[in-house]
């Protein structure tokens, strides 16, 4: 049966490699997949605001016909400037468990990197820190998040038979939900507060809270991440993008801003109800009723699982105690909205800051998702 590895030119390509995911982990009860519409766009240059300092090719593999793989080759010139680095960063790479398959669509991507001057390769990686990232190796038996990627254990195999070697790993707690704030971290809270003059502010209008602080929640986040792996700093029209798109969705009772005595911004919580379980019965289209899934998620809080999308604290208040305030307001409005569990987000497995955060909370670090590379 002979193969092809094909770049994705028409829109009946591309909707092939997206319903690629969707028949390759139909069974699985793990797996979550994106909506049909996120991706599309997201792999769209007219659409996608990260194009103004990345290039991209989507690939597929073929089989007789029939799609076997998909992988996208993707250099951000941005991140690849900031880092000093020659680097083609592969994404969205699903496949079959066959050797060939495996080995024909890295040989695509690393083809591609070297033709523009590329001299490594690293990944799972998206266009930037938002979009999905990092291959699992550890937790293969819990459900995916909305914001990380699932794959089949057999995938790290087939990464290490091809000479690539870890770059770096994020980790993942699940957190058990307390319904206050350990006392610890309360004494924090206060000596914070007066010390800093901090104060936490909580916005009812989705509205106002885009107009008056997205730009400056965003920018927070260039500041905040800036020294994070890979990271590529969002532009003026991605931040637009993002507020856009994210910002009407959030629950804004779980959105503690925190400002300065000069009334700036130097940190903020977000946490979103679960909506893992309504994406997979939205199977990744919002119509005819995956609209409806997501929205009982939303608004209902029809499940015990929270996820904490994104915490940022200006560096100067890293490691000062500033991150107790999201806790001291978050804690007991999730305990009160129902929810019994939270998951973090992935993070660098040498961020201590970050990890030491939940010292003092009931936890499990159940899932480990890793970065690899090889020269070129």
């Amino acid at each position: 049966m002979s193969l092809t590895i094909k770049a994705v030119t028409t829109k009946e390509e591309m909707k092939q490699f997206i319903c690629f995911n969707y028949e390759l982990y139909k069974d699985s009860e793990y797996a979550v997949p994106d909506l049909y519409n996120d991706v599309r766009d997201t792999l769209d240059p007219k659409k996608n605001a990260a194009f103004e300092f990345c290039e991209a090719q989507p690939f597929i593999a073929l089989r007789d016909d029939k799609v076997v793989g998909r992988i996208v080759a993707i250099i951000n010139h941005k991140a690849n400037s900031a880092w000093n680095k020659k680097s083609v960063r592969f994404g969205w790479v699903d496949f079959i468990d066959d050797k060939e398959v495996v080995e024909k669509l890295f040989e695509a991507v690393e083809d591609w990197g070297r033709e523009r001057g590329m001299n490594e390769i690293h990944g799972p990686l998206g266009f930037t820190d938002f979009d999905p990232e990092g291959m699992l190796v550890e937790g293969f038996d819990r459900i995916s998040t909305i914001a990380t990627i699932y794959n089949y254990p057999y995938y790290p195999t087939h990464m290490e038979r091809m000479g690539y070697v870890k770059d770096t790993d994020w980790v993942e707690y699940l957190l058990t939900a307390p319904q206050c704030l350990p006392e610890r971290h309360a004494r924090i809270a206060r000596i914070v507060k007066e010390k800093f003059g901090l104060r936490v502010v909580k916005y009812t209008s989705h509205r106002k809270l885009a107009r008056e602080q997205g730009v400056a929640i965003f920018s927070l986040l260039n500041e905040a991440y800036a020294h994070l792996y890979g990271y590529s700093a969002l532009s003026e029209r991605q931040i637009q993008q993002y507020i856009d798109a994210y910002l009407p969705l959030l629950d804004l009772r779980l959105v503690p801003l925190i400002f300065d005595k000069d009334d700036q911004l130097i940190g903020f919580g977000i946490v979103l109800p679960s909506l893992a379980k309504a994406f997979q019965k939205a199977g990744g289209y919002l119509f005819p009723l995956g609209w409806w899934h997501l929205l009982k998620a939303l608004k209902w809080n029809k499940t015990q699982m929270s996820e904490m999308l994104l915490i940022a604290v200006k560096p100067e208040y890293q490691g000062k105690g500033a991150v107790t305030l999201i806790f001291e307001d978050i804690i007991p409005i999730h305990y009160s909205l129902g929810y019994r569990f939270s998951e973090t987000n992935p993070e660098l497995e040498d961020n201590t800051k970050v990890q030491s955060q939940w010292d003092y909370f009931e936890r499990e670090n159940h899932k480990r998702r890793r970065i690899y590379t090889k020269k070129l």
